[in-house]
């Protein structure tokens, strides 16, 4: 039994698919939940909602994460209104497609803002807070495209991803000291609208059948697969681990 009795949680991007998974897991769990969007306010409401006809506590929070001035004002409403952040979950995110010959500038700047400067920017606000109560639980998203694997048209999100696995390393390392525990978890492919990526039907089909051939037990994830695991590492029954990755891909054959 988890135990997320008067916790409070950060959750980046929670308006919708993986982040909306994690902010409803934690709320089940008993936790507040900080439902951060940039620009879903309607999506985020929705959860919000969803949260407080279970009982739960909740806010929605605008926030552009790679902005350091949104990012401050979020921790300062969230402790505000909740009067401490515990946990940390950093998976807001972009990914747009296109190979080492055709990502432009834009785009590769995209990704380095939101992905990787986002996650250092809310870390470093959040780990503020926590270092002086000498405690905390950061968890990062990254995906198994972080870890080196070439896919097609995933240049500057491989990047950007495998750039959150070392912060984390390097997180857990400076937070260490202070009761803080930075984690990450990479998902495999997971069933939501950034793996759609605007295909029809028949194309995404497609791209999923792709998936679940890679995978040894044959199946692509859900938002809740990925929760769970990172209400793992919130939680303090994982007190022992920091500045480790988990992946949680259905057992990716390239990795074996």
């Amino acid at each position: 039994m988890l135990d997320f009795k008067d916790k409070v949680a950060v959750v980046t991007g929670a308006s919708r698919s993986i982040g909306r998974g994690i902010a409803l897991a934690f709320a089940k769990e008993g936790c507040a939940v900080v439902v951060n969007y940039r620009k879903s306010r309607e999506e985020a409401e929705e959860v919000v909602k969803a949260i407080e006809e279970m009982g739960g506590r909740a806010l929605a929070v605008q926030c552009d994460v790679s902005k350091r001035d949104d990012v401050e004002r979020m921790f300062s409403t969230a402790i505000k209104e909740f009067g401490k952040v515990d946990i940390l979950v950093n998976n807001a995110g972009v990914a747009k497609r296109g190979s080492i010959l055709d990502t432009t500038d834009e785009v590769w700047d995209m990704h380095m803002e939101v992905n990787l400067k986002g996650v250092f920017l809310c870390t470093q606000v959040a780990a503020r807070h926590m270092v002086e109560r000498r405690y905390g639980k950061i968890v990062n998203i990254s995906s198994n495209s972080g870890f080196g694997i070439a896919m097609d048209g995933e240049t500057a999100y491989a990047v950007s991803k495998a750039g959150v696995i070392q912060l984390t390393k390097s997180s857990a390392y400076d937070l260490g000291p202070y009761g803080i525990n930075v984690n990450c978890v990479a998902p495999g492919a997971v069933d939501t609208e950034m793996l759609r990526g605007g295909r029809s039907d028949a194309e995404y089909e497609k791209v999923l059948q792709g998936r679940r051939e890679r995978a040894i037990l044959g199946i692509t994830g859900k938002p809740e697969d990925i929760a769970n695991a990172v209400l793992f590492f919130a939680n303090d029954k994982s007190h022992y681990i920091t500045g480790k990755t988990l992946l949680v891909d259905g057992g990716r054959k390239d990795f074996l």
